[in-house]
């Protein structure tokens, strides 16, 4: 059974941008919000908890751009957690005291 056609988008660049949200815009966020954690937690137990928690992560934000019905408002919500998320890592803010 084919998918209802109303459903679909119509422009091929649409199409295009969702993908590109979903896949790029959301590895961009799984990826800083495990530098986030960084700054909190030692590093070694992110990276095991990264390897886990990041493809759930990335795939529910994948999922998330496609099912959402403005694409531009799912790119400057993944934009701007990328900034928030990343803001400890690039201002070399170290939180994590033990180590």
């Amino acid at each position: 059974m084919p998918a209802n056609k109303k459903y679909l988008t119509k422009s091929p660049w649409l199409r295009l941008s969702k993908i590109l949200c979903g896949s790029v815009g959301g590895y961009a966020v799984t990826v800083s919000l495990h530098l986030f954690f960084t700054a909190f937690l030692p590093k070694e137990n992110v990276i095991m908890t990264a390897a886990f928690t990041g493809y759930i992560l990335w795939a529910f934000l994948l999922l998330y751009a496609f099912v959402a019905t403005n694409v531009w408002r799912v790119w400057g919500i993944y934009v701007l957690l990328t900034i928030v998320f990343a803001l400890p890592y690039l201002l070399k803010i170290n939180f994590n005291h033990g180590s």
